[in-house]
C-alpha cells in the first residue's frame, strides 16, 4: 500500500466543531499498513490543536468495512524486530483516540476486523450498521491478538472475549449489540442518521463537562476504586474553575421557572 489516504473534514454547527476522519482503502477492505497507521495517527493528533472541537466520527471508505484489519501482506514479511514496530504504531493510533479531548463515534458499516476492532474498542462509542460483522481472526494466522484487545474484557466481559480472541469468530451487528460490544445497531441506510442523533445528544450537553467526563472514565479504568473517587472529587471541584456550570444550572433553572 503506498500514499495512504485520510481525509478530515471539520463542521462548523452553534455548538461547535464536529470532525470526521475517514481511512480511504476501499478496494481492499480499508486494511492498514504502517504508513495508513501513521496517517491516521497524525489525523487525530491534529484535532488536538482544535479548543472549539466537540466530537469526531471515524469511518472507513464505503460501507464494506470500517477497518478490515492490519494487511496481511505486510506483516507476512514481518520479524521479531519489525514486528514490535509494526504493533506500536497500530497501539499509537488507538491511544491518539483515548486521549483526544472529545468523545470519538467509530461508525462501524461491514466490516470491522482484526486491528479495526481494537481501534473500534478505543473508540468512546461505537455505531453498527446491522449487517456489519467484527471479529478477532489473528489466532487463525499465527498470532494472537494484542494491544487494544485487553479493552474489550471491560465491554464485553472475560468469557465473550475469550471467545472471539481464542476461536477467531465472527459475530453479527445484532449480537454484538447484545454483548456490549457497540452501543447502537441501526439498519444500513440509516447508519449516518443514527449518528447524527447521537452527536445531537453530545452537542446538547456542555463541552468543558464532556471533556472532564471522557478524562475521568479514562482515569476510572487505570485506578482502583478510592483512587477513582477521588479523582471524582476532583474533577467535580475543578468544573467550577469556569463559567460553565453557573451558566449551565441558571438556564436549567430559568426553565423551570418558566414552566
Amino acid at each position: 500500500m503506498t500514499d495512504p489516504d485520510v481525509t478530515t473534514e471539520i463542521e462548523t454547527r452553534p455548538e461547535g466543531e464536529v470532525a470526521r476522519i475517514t481511512w480511504r482503502h476501499a478496494a481492499r477492505l480499508n486494511v492498514l499498513d504502517r504508513d495508513g497507521m501513521e496517517a491516521l495517527t497524525a489525523a487525530i493528533r491534529a484535532l488536538m490543536r482544535r479548543r472549539d472541537l466537540r466530537a469526531l466520527v471515524l469511518r472507513g471508505e464505503g460501507d464494506r468495512a470500517f477497518i478490515g484489519g492490519a494487511d496481511i501482506r505486510a506483516m507476512a514479511g514481518l520479524d521479531p524486530t519489525t514486528a514490535r514496530g509494526f504493533i506500536t504504531a497500530l497501539h499509537r493510533v488507538s491511544e491518539s483516540i483515548r486521549t483526544l479531548h472529545v468523545p470519538v463515534i467509530a461508525r462501524m458499516a461491514g466490516y470491522t476486523l482484526g486491528a479495526g476492532l481494537e481501534i473500534a474498542a478505543a473508540c468512546d462509542l461505537r455505531v453498527a450498521a446491522d449487517n456489519a460483522r467484527m471479529g478477532m481472526p489473528e489466532v487463525r494466522l499465527g498470532i494472537p491478538s494484542v494491544i487494544e484487545a485487553a479493552l474489550l474484557p471491560s465491554l464485553i466481559g472475560w468469557g465473550r472475549t475469550r471467545r472471539l480472541l481464542l476461536t477467531g469468530e465472527m459475530v453479527e451487528a445484532p449480537t454484538a449489540l447484545i454483548w456490549g460490544l457497540v452501543e447502537e445497531v441501526a439498519p444500513a441506510g440509516e447508519l449516518d442518521a443514527a449518528i447524527e442523533r447521537l452527536l445531537g445528544s453530545i452537542l446538547a450537553a456542555a463541552p468543558d463537562a464532556v471533556r472532564a467526563q471522557k478524562q475521568l472514565i479514562r482515569d476510572w479504568e487505570e485506578a482502583s476504586i478510592a483512587e477513582a473517587t477521588a479523582r471524582g472529587i476532583d474533577a467535580f471541584a475543578a468544573a467550577w474553575t469556569s463559567a460553565e456550570p453557573v451558566r449551565r444550572m441558571e438556564a436549567f433553572l430559568a426553565r423551570r421557572r418558566g414552566g
